[in-house]
């Protein structure tokens, strides 16, 4: 086959096709976020540009069915893709177990680390009272000659045996560093910096844990998502650094009266999710709900401007983990409960 000429007019057709292709895709892309009113983050522009590309056939047939029923694409709606997804659901569940794999050689590698330091020094210190205990034999000339060669290359020995001892306790020290070290990112990777609370990492955690040992025990388990309501307006009309002590607000507030029976993390966004132990449905939605009138009876004011941000409510969708053995089923049924709490006119919380 001859080489493919650069100048030849159906290459450069199909090069420019390809250039055309990628620039409508992107025009496609901007466009989409526009019309839906989305955030440019990673997350959603991976979503979206698998679903418009077509590379991911699942979000493309998603985006297709919401579009023919007249449903928003919102930022809830692209969220929920996100948290139902079982691949990204088991890459993290791969990723935590690689680090705890990578926690554990480090454990190890420091405990032979102390064994081999402390033996050594053990040895080092035996071997030297043995040189100087012989340095002090008297030997005639010949004798005395072929010992101290002996003695001169145990010392040489010792010296070296000394050195790779501070070696292997340097080695030691930075292993405990970066036990220490991985074990700050993990607890860093777990916290959502803006309000304190655990991030969506960390639920993802606690509700596969949870699970089980509600199984297990026989007990309830149920689950929360609230979402504040008109926040965007928030944003647009009191800037977004405002926005975000609002989410703070709400935050403290879910946090103060969740108790010691829930689990509190922000889910992204204005979302927050919780975990209710030992409580069925019903008694979940009760513990949310008087949450929610304790802060819908706040008066929030922006502390820039002195103006009143009105009463700042949200919207919750409650569901029972423990009534489907698929637990993340539970996830799309709360969804679904806050969807109609946002249809039936916000600032109420509804099960699912």
């Amino acid at each position: 086959m001859p080489p493919l000429n650069p100048e030849d007019p159906s290459t450069g057709s199909a090069a420019s096709r390809a250039e055309e292709a990628r620039q409508a895709l992107l025009a496609r892309i901007g466009n989409f976020v526009e019309t839906h009113d989305l955030a440019v983050t990673a997350s959603n522009l991976a979503a979206i540009c698998g679903g418009l590309s077509g590379s991911h056939p699942e979000l493309a047939q998603a985006f297709a069915a919401r579009e023919i029923a007249g449903e928003p694409i919102d930022q809830r709606w692209l969220d929920t893709l996100g948290r139902l997804d079982p691949d990204n659901h088991s890459r993290i569940a791969e990723l935590e177990a690689l680090m705890d794999k990578l926690e554990y050689s480090l454990m190890r590698f420091a405990q032979t680390a102390r064994s081999a330091q402390s033996e050594t020094s053990d040895h080092r210190g035996a071997l030297g009272a043995r040189i100087e205990a012989m340095a002090e034999i008297e030997l005639d000339s010949a004798a005395a000659g072929d010992l101290a060669q002996v003695l001169d290359l145990s010392r040489t020995m010792l010296a070296r045996i000394e050195q790779v001892e501070s070696a292997m306790a340097r080695s030691q020290a930075e292993t405990e560093r970066l036990r220490e070290n991985l074990a700050k990112a993990r607890l860093e990777a777990d916290v959502d910096h803006l309000t304190g609370l655990p991030n969506r990492r960390a639920f993802e955690r606690r509700l596969v844990s949870a699970a089980i040992e509600a199984r297990a025990k026989g007990e309830k388990l149920s689950l929360g998502f609230c979402d504040v309501d008109r926040f965007k307006l928030i944003n647009d009309n009191h800037g977004h650094e405002a926005g975000d002590r609002v989410l703070c607000a709400v935050a403290a507030t879910l946090n103060e009266h969740a108790g010691d029976a829930c689990f509190v993390a922000r889910h992204g966004g204005e979302e927050f999710v919780l975990l209710f132990y030992g409580m069925d449905k019903q008694a979940a939605r009760a513990k949310l709900d008087a949450i929610r009138l304790a802060q819908a009876a706040r008066r929030l004011m922006n502390r820039d401007t002195g103006q009143p941000f009105g009463r700042v409510t949200f919207s919750g969708g409650v569901a029972e983990v423990t009534e489907d053995s698929d637990t993340r089923s539970a996830l799309g049924r709360a969804d679904a409960a806050l969807y109609r709490a946002k249809q039936e006119g916000r600032n109420r919380v509804m099960v699912g």
